[in-house]
């Protein structure tokens, strides 16, 4: 595929399967601008919510590393609307304080404050964790 903005929408059953598949479809490399993290986020959110294989798994495991590394160079700061109004709930309703959710995301003790003030991104990494947590589908957290 040439570099340029994907031409089409895919769903998971678009998807190869196989790990080589993948690659010949989006090749892993770093994210250098707005074209290459539109690409990468067509194929993540094709795959989110579902159940993947192995390959599948590591590739979007990896894919969603250069994403994150692409948002926190260039995304700091801006606000996500990516399902905070719904992660503020469940954090309400599950007694949990923002410390819990710094805690639980495994990173700097001020990211679930910044989290849950919309000053801070949820990367695709994070994303994961929280669908794992509360039992929902990922794609919640992308809408």
């Amino acid at each position: 595929m040439e570099k340029g903005i994907m031409k089409t929408k895919f769903t998971y059953k678009d998807l190869p399967r196989d790990y080589r598949g993948l690659l010949a479809l989006h090749m892993l490399r770093p994210i250098h601008d707005k074209v290459d993290y539109g690409n990468a986020l067509e194929i993540l959110d094709a795959m989110a919510g579902h159940t993947l294989n192995p390959d599948q798994d590591d590739y979007f495991e990896a894919l969603s590393l250069f994403v994150e590394a692409y948002e926190s160079a260039h995304l700091p700061g801006v606000p996500s609307k990516r399902g905070l109004p719904l992660l503020k709930h469940l954090v309400e309703k599950n007694g949990m304080s923002a410390a819990d959710l710094s805690r639980f995301l495994g990173t700097d003790r001020s990211l679930g404050v910044r989290i849950l003030n919309g000053e801070r991104n949820l990367t695709i990494d994070h994303v994961r964790k929280l669908a794992s947590r509360f039992h929902i589908p990922m794609e919640i957290f992308l809408a």
